[in-house]
């Protein structure tokens, strides 16, 4: 199951290259635009935007779906692979706009510039795990947009926890400073401890709840993050019907490196992977905490698969 686990995180980031098409009509404005165009104003004191745009008919836009987490879930995975689309334009990096408040105060137009070159027929999406599990967030986005489109992609709980605390161990091993074993944080006065903050990221319903007070559930899309994992063109399927894309991705874009031990990309005959720093093994853990852990999640799994209605294969 390892060599599984370490497919949530695909593909090297690709440097985002300004789109060198023929110039658009720039008398034919789209919707889009001027969506934009509008949401500005209401969101500014001044009107004085700058648009960003390319002599090639590109410019920056707001996006119009967000991958909105979960944090170790495997969304630079799914980033890279709805990349592979002609009609997806993806920011670079995590932008933390909407959960960083140094970030937010700097208003709509400095999100915008944050964003990739785009053409008017091309869906903007950005990618920040850390906005599912952020109070504030989903009334910011709501408040940007209604109608905004969101990608959420979810992994078993427990598996999601021992991801989390790897990610963590490892930055600190790099810089050299010591970081206690993952039973020194799940395990307190002999009991599981449930305040340890990669557990409450892995309480799905209590963060999903929030989003659902303010957009529908026909505008959040759940990927499988560990059917990804396993055969991640079904689940790529999925999401190029939500986003109502045309279907460009198939089957042939994705191999299974058996050195590796978990599918690549292939785009255009070109062959990447995600970055070393992913995927890593998770570390040991004694059998009978794993299963205490496993039997924390199994109500709030229950209330998540109601919540949302459709079930997942975690323990």
């Amino acid at each position: 199951m390892a060599a599984f686990l370490l497919g949530a995180v695909l593909l090297v980031v690709q440097p985002q290259i300004v789109p060198s098409r023929p110039a658009i009509n720039s008398n034919a404005e789209t919707s889009s635009q001027s969506v934009q165009r509008e949401l500005l104003k209401k969101t500014s004191q001044k009107n004085d935007f700058k648009e960003n745009i390319h002599s090639n008919g590109s410019c920056q836009q707001l996006p119009q779906t967000i991958i909105i987490g979960v944090r170790k879930g495997g969304t630079r995975a799914l980033l890279e692979m709805l990349s592979l689309h002609p009609d997806i334009a993806a920011a670079e990096s995590e932008v933390h706009f909407f959960d960083w408040e140094d970030h937010y105060r700097n208003g709509l137009q400095w999100y915008i510039n944050q964003m990739p070159f785009s053409y008017p027929h091309q869906i903007t999406v950005e990618k920040t795990p850390a906005y599912f599990t952020s109070p504030k967030v989903p009334e910011r986005v709501y408040n940007m947009n209604q109608s905004m489109r969101l990608l959420l992609i979810l992994r078993d709980p427990s598996e999601r926890v021992l991801s989390d605390y790897t990610q963590v161990f490892y930055n600190h091993m790099q810089k050299h400073k010591p970081y206690p074993s993952i039973e020194q944080f799940l395990i307190k006065n002999g009991e599981l401890n449930v305040d340890y903050k990669a557990i409450n990221r892995s309480l799905y319903y209590i963060h999903m709840q929030n989003w659902l007070k303010y957009f529908p559930l026909d505008h959040i899309h759940i990927v499988d993050g560990d059917k990804l994992i396993k055969d991640p063109f079904p689940e790529i399927e999925k999401v190029e019907r939500f986003l109502k894309l045309s279907p460009q991705i198939n089957a042939s874009n994705f191999y299974f490196n058996k050195t590796k031990g978990f599918y690549c990309l292939r785009d255009s005959g070109r062959e990447r992977c995600l970055h070393e720093s992913k995927g890593r093994a998770h570390p040991q853990v004694d059998s009978r905490l794993l299963e205490k852990l496993q039997e924390y999640f199994h109500q709030p799994n229950k209330r998540f698969f109601e919540l949302v209605g459709r079930t997942f294969d975690w323990h």
